[in-house]
């Protein structure tokens, strides 16, 4: 009489007491009970993307047994990680640009991001806040240029109108004819007037005329991956969150959004600390009667959106705008800015930056040192919101462990 073996009633793929079932993805969808996945006081649960993940939705069975390891397998995986390292690095270095932009568009989304939640919060549907978003911030940038191209438009065409009176009373002037005859000017432009010097001239406008087409194609893609990303802001956020371990999701979730609302604090911040220099220079240019004071005001109010430097830059155009009108004006925009620039820096700009991102002043101004000597202007408009968001790290995660050792 033989005795069979007995039949077991595992399912298939079961590897014995090493498979923990606590270890098996589990499915993961929409939070029970019909709560929203964009409501921000749901369960730590309900970060996981829509549907069921391919990982742990069971219709392709349970994982098996990991393979063995042996010197082989060590040795060939590290070789591919090292040459998976090697191709990460080529293509971030050769990706480098369109990835500085990615960077600015999300940074912009995430700053932009309050206004939608605030539209929503009306009722609107995200679709239509999203758009109202960019038509107010592409309603600032035509209002901008159209701010700024007349009065380029116009003093261009009144130094081309006024350039021969220039040039014959330069001709009329007998220092500069003595000139011209001592040193032989004349031959000297008819000999660099030839061929190769209107080659390189023609290559310098090719360039500019690229130069232009660039920077139209780069603020454009800036615009659109500004407008996917602000769309889509509660979907990546999701996703993102749910890459984290599913005992950690909930902590994580709270000092990520934490980090998102300093980094749309930031901008609040910045764009009302840049207002307000434009709305100041705009009053003090109708007082002492410059040219253009709502194309002054613009341009003040957008280079003081560049930490560091960005207030001077202003404050030397405004400057010279005003010797070229008259002496006395002149200096009194030198000693306005002087002044402003004081009471910005030492008064308004710490309140309101302490107030919406709460960094120290100090390593607010090595950040955006440092933003700028790596990344240049784009560099400096994330430092500060970077430095917010490591300073609450530290705060929250790195230094209680370190205390609890």
């Amino acid at each position: 009489m033989s005795h069979e073996p007995p039949v077991s009633h595992e399912p298939v793929g079961h590897t014995g007491p090493d498979d923990d079932p606590a270890d098996r993805a589990t499915p993961v969808g929409p939070p029970p009970g019909g709560g929203r996945a964009d409501d921000d006081r749901a369960d730590p649960g309900d970060f996981d993307p829509p549907g069921a993940l391919a990982a742990g939705s069971g219709r392709f069975g349970v994982p098996g047994r990991p393979l063995r390891r042996n010197s082989f397998l060590v040795g060939f995986t590290g070789a591919l990680g090292v040459l998976l390292a090697y191709a990460v690095f080529l293509g971030v270095r050769n990706s480098a640009g369109i990835l500085v932009l990615a960077v600015i568009a999300l940074f912009l989304a995430v700053g932009l991001n309050p206004a939608v939640v605030r539209l929503r919060s009306w009722g609107l549907p995200n679709g239509l806040a999203v758009a109202a978003v960019t038509l107010i911030v592409l309603s600032l940038i035509v209002g901008g240029l159209v701010a700024l191209v007349p009065p380029v438009v116009t003093q261009s065409g009144q130094f081309v109108e006024q350039l021969p009176s220039y040039v014959e009373e330069l001709r009329r002037n007998e220092a500069v004819n003595d000139f011209v005859v001592r040193y032989d000017v004349m031959a000297k432009v008819q000999a660099a007037a030839n061929a190769d010097t209107v080659g390189r001239a023609l290559g310098g406008v090719l360039g500019g005329a690229q130069l232009i087409f660039g920077t139209v194609f780069r603020a454009l893609t800036v615009l659109v991956l500004t407008i996917y990303f602000l769309a889509y802001f509660d979907r990546l956020r999701r996703v993102g969150y749910a890459l984290v371990p599913r005992s950690r999701r909930h902590r994580v979730r709270l000092i990520g959004d934490e980090i998102l609302a300093k980094v749309g604090a930031y901008m609040v911040g910045a764009l009302s600390i840049a207002v307000l220099a434009g709305v100041t220079t705009f009053v003090f240019a109708l007082a002492v009667g410059l040219p253009y004071p709502f194309a002054l005001a613009v341009v003040v109010a957008v280079t003081d959106l560049i930490p560091q430097i960005g207030a001077t830059i202003g404050a030397v155009v405004v400057s010279l705008v005003g010797f070229a009108t008259d002496l006395p004006v002149g200096i009194a925009c030198v000693a306005f800015f002087v002044v402003y620039q004081q009471v910005e820096n030492y008064l308004i700009y710490p309140k309101v930056m302490r107030r919406s991102v709460e960094v120290n002043e100090v390593a607010a101004l090595l950040a955006a040192l440092l933003g700028v000597s790596l990344m240049g202007v784009v560099g400096a408009l994330i430092a500060i919101p970077t430095v917010a968001a490591l300073q609450l790290i530290l705060r929250e995660v790195v230094l209680p462990r370190q205390d609890s050792r």
